[in-house]
């Protein structure tokens, strides 16, 4: 048996909100060696990964959004017939505020597919068109990893998405975020978890300057017994759900810690959690204050 053979077929689909990023995604894809299809139409996917499966392709990103509207609802079903086939799926929705959404179309001017032409304010019928949008890829959005790009770059969505692909997908990926609360909660968080009420070391001259992954600033935590018992106790709740979330076929959980500024208590708080879960189970990290400066 020939290495094409024995390896499945992987396939990465992208959906998610109009201007939420989708072609910065399929374009980091491609960099990583993917074979990249942008707007396929639902009705063609099975014949498409047929087709790759025959020319033994290994690697295959496909994006779909709500051009499509009218067949998307036909995707879950197809992608549970693709997965009894062996075929390795990972579904990813980019998604993002309705505030960044609608700031984004301002920007570069260009309509969402379903606005209405003949609507005199247009801000209002931008906004509508988000809104129903959501409702439209709502069971989509709730089957993949959902990435906030609402505060992301270009290069930062790049590097995330590279990074999550690397994942086997039979595995259970954690991705452990830390946010400022002052800039709003992620919208892709599965769990979220308030640190506010902790010591904090902004308060300390020396210590202001620093982030959560410096030693002085970790070393000025670890001192505090709230600290390690908040540690402890969002341990012992993600230690006793992660078996049931794997046996139900999740791909990704994401877990964000929040603080005031996101840049001490919550970073400290994802970097020991990452290193306490890392030996069973596959741990991603992501800094929102810190990686987008």
């Amino acid at each position: 048996m020939s290495a094409a053979e024995a390896s499945p077929l992987e396939v990465v689909l992208i959906t998610g909100m109009s201007g939420s990023g989708k072609s910065v995604a399929l374009h980091a894809l491609e960099d990583a060696g993917y074979y990249c299809v942008d707007n396929l139409p639902p009705e063609l996917l099975q014949p498409f990964v047929a087709l790759q499966q025959a020319h033994h392709t290994q690697r295959v990103a496909i994006a779909m959004d709500v051009r499509s509207a009218a067949s998307l609802p036909m995707v879950p079903e197809q992608l549970a017939a693709l997965r009894a086939q062996g075929v390795a799926i990972k579904p990813v929705f980019l998604d993002a505020t309705t505030d960044t959404l609608v700031r984004r179309y301002s920007e570069t001017r260009r309509k969402h597919p379903l606005s209405r032409r003949d609507d005199a304010d247009i801000q209002h019928a931008l906004i509508e068109a988000i809104e129903l949008e959501r409702e439209l890829l709502a069971e989509l959005r709730e089957q993949a990893h959902a990435i906030d790009t609402s505060l992301m770059r270009s290069a930062q969505l790049q590097g995330y998405v590279k990074a999550l692909i690397a994942a086997p997908a039979s595995h259970l990926t954690l991705v452990f975020e830390s946010f400022a609360f002052k800039r709003g909660i992620p919208v892709d968080a599965d769990y979220v978890f308030d640190v506010r009420m902790l010591p904090n070391p902004h308060y300390e001259d020396a210590l202001r300057p620093l982030t959560g992954r410096d030693p002085a600033v970790a070393e000025f935590l670890r001192r505090a017994p709230e600290v390690l018992q908040m540690e402890r106790q969002i341990e012992a709740f993600l230690s006793a759900w992660l078996g049931a979330l794997a046996q139900d076929h999740r791909s990704y959980v994401t877990v964000a810690i929040g603080c005031t500024g996101g840049q001490h208590r919550s970073v400290y708080l994802v970097e020991q959690l990452a290193q306490a879960f890392s030996p069973h189970w596959l741990t991603l990290t992501r800094h929102r204050e810190l990686d987008k400066a």
